[in-house]
């Protein structure tokens, strides 16, 4: 997803020696305990069966987490929808303030926070710090947002009328997020959430419970000291097929936001359609930069290294195949190799490292199945793909896969460090190539030519909600709108006019004539 690695590049070829930071000391910073209650909605709860969080980093236990069960849920869904009566009363920028110190908040608990997603998830610590960088950029943007919840004046055909739109408060919002960008996804919905006068329900990734709570309490901090019900920013922990569907199925949430796979999203957005409500997917990525002939090879090379290792794979915006002019095919995937022979693979919290580990064995099976499937359906590995014995069991080293667009397994999100080199002749070609996949998230061809720049982008270009040229499929900004087409569920979130989805539009004619005139020109006499 977003993270910014054209900041993160000059760093890595001076890097120094970093100490691993100590679970006692992330988990002490966040005011976690051993045992942690999952629910929250001004008060702690929980009530479920605790579930041991255990780190992909040495499969050192963590902490534990306390599930809610049906009746904590029901508690504290009610009081997140009483919240939401008298927050959206709030005016709009009063409630870009509170956002504006939860911003605050995450700058001053940065470190710590990026600390925990790097032990619960994995994840680099650059790249963890980036991602809580992204949260405090998200609040920033959501407050300048609260003072531009547009509507729109219309003219009317009848005389001394006038139209006016509005946008009001919707509701509760549900958000289920994934494991992989832990806390990210929750604050690109909550800070635009809050500012429109939503109130949130979050359901973290049972695999990454600990950094909710971390959130949750530093939101709670600052509701409690602006004189906010805390219960705006509520929890519930627990699994997707019981308190998930919980949430998907119950009318008071009025709207789900949903990050995950596409069957998940297909079961959701089944459920949330049955009751009339509102829903965001974003779902499956299978990314594809077009290297093209006429493009800067070291910008390629890096484009594509970065965009199909970080996060070792586990992006929605990774790259997964890489389309090369035949031209220049053998003398790119050469260098490429060279550069994966060469990645850096251990303990995320070092800074030397540029690959932690995937985020379970689950994860490490998954990609073997897939470097099997290669194999049977007539590619090649180039290299990589086999498993590291560290600590934890989770590494593996990134695979480089020569295989046909017409294989089946390159219409698969999988979500691992595989990469599916893949040959072109025609820029047409390489498009209908990238196009040719069930997902439609990110997208990105690197290459100096105006016209193919501009094909790429127009509509018989990129079919991806994210076309970008001379960068990699990662690195969007919270600026633009993020979501995709096709499988990936056509939701939008972040920037741009993301923000009208938290919302209910309404439309009001102004009468101020003295009399009553119908539209159509209808005349009805009394």
């Amino acid at each position: 997803m977003i993270l910014r690695w054209l900041r993160i590049w000059p760093m890595l070829w001076d890097m120094e020696d970093t100490m691993p930071t100590t679970v006692e000391r992330a988990l002490e910073a966040l005011g976690l305990t051993d045992l942690n209650p999952g629910g929250f909605a001004g008060s702690w709860m929980g009530g479920g069966r605790p579930q041991q969080v255990v780190s992909p980093v040495d499969g050192q236990p963590l902490a534990s987490v306390e599930n809610v069960d049906r009746d904590a849920f029901e508690a504290i869904l009610a009081r997140c929808s009483e919240a939401f009566l008298v927050w959206r009363r709030v005016p709009a920028p009063k409630r870009g303030e509170v956002v504006k110190e939860l911003g605050l908040e995450l700058a001053r608990n940065k470190e710590a926070l990026a600390d925990l997603v790097t032990l619960e998830m994995g994840k680099t610590r650059r790249e963890a710090l980036g991602e809580v960088q992204e949260m405090i950029d998200i609040c920033d943007f959501a407050v300048g947002l609260s003072r531009q919840l547009y509507g729109l004046t219309m003219p009317s055909e009848r005389g001394r009328h006038r139209i006016q739109e509005q946008w009001h408060p919707l509701g509760v919002v549900g958000v289920i997020t994934a494991f992989n960008f832990p806390v990210a996804v929750w604050s690109w919905n909550t800070a635009i959430a809050l500012v429109c006068g939503d109130t949130v329900l979050w359901k973290p990734s049972s695999r990454t419970p600990l950094t909710a709570v971390a959130c949750t309490r530093l939101a709670e901090r600052v509701l409690r000291r602006m004189g906010y019900d805390p219960a705006v920013c509520s929890l519930v922990i627990g699994r997707g097929s019981e308190i998930g569907d919980l949430i998907n199925t119950d009318p008071r949430v009025a709207l789900v936001s949903y990050t995950g796979s596409v069957p998940g999203g297909r079961h959701v957005g089944r459920l949330v359609q049955e009751r009339f409500g509102r829903h965001i997917l974003e779902l499956g990525g299978n990314g594809a930069v077009i290297v093209s002939e006429k493009g800067d090879l070291d910008t390629a090379l890096r484009a594509v290294y970065f965009g199909a290792i970080g996060t070792a794979g586990q992006r929605c915006t990774s790259t997964r195949r890489v389309i090369i002019h035949a031209s220049i095919y053998d003398t790119f995937v050469a260098r490429l190799q060279d550069l994966y022979g060469r990645t850096p693979i251990g303990d995320p919290r070092d800074d030397k490292q540029l690959m932690g580990p995937l985020v379970d064995a689950g994860a490490v099976d998954t990609m073997m199945a897939a470097i099997e499937a290669v194999k049977a359906q007539g590619g090649s590995i180039r290299c990589g793909g086999e498993r590291l014995d560290l600590p934890g069991g989770c590494y593996v080293t990134p695979c480089l896969a020569e295989v046909r667009p017409s294989m089946p397994i390159v219409r698969e999100e999988t979500f691992a460090p595989v990469l599916y080199l893949m040959r072109y002749e025609t820029i047409e070609e390489a498009i209908r190539i990238q196009n040719d996949v069930p997902q439609g998230l990110s997208s990105a061809i690197i290459t100096n030519d105006l016209r193919e720049a501009e094909l790429f982008t127009s509509p018989e270009g990129s079919d991806c909600g994210l076309a970008n040229v001379n960068t990699g499929t990662s690195g969007a900004e919270i600026g633009g709108a993020f979501g995709g087409e096709k499988e990936t569920g056509g939701g939008r979130e972040s920037g741009s006019d993301a923000w009208k989805a938290y919302m209910r539009r309404q439309t009001s004619a102004i009468n101020y004539s003295g009399g009553v005139e119908l539209a159509q020109g209808i005349v009805l006499e009394i």
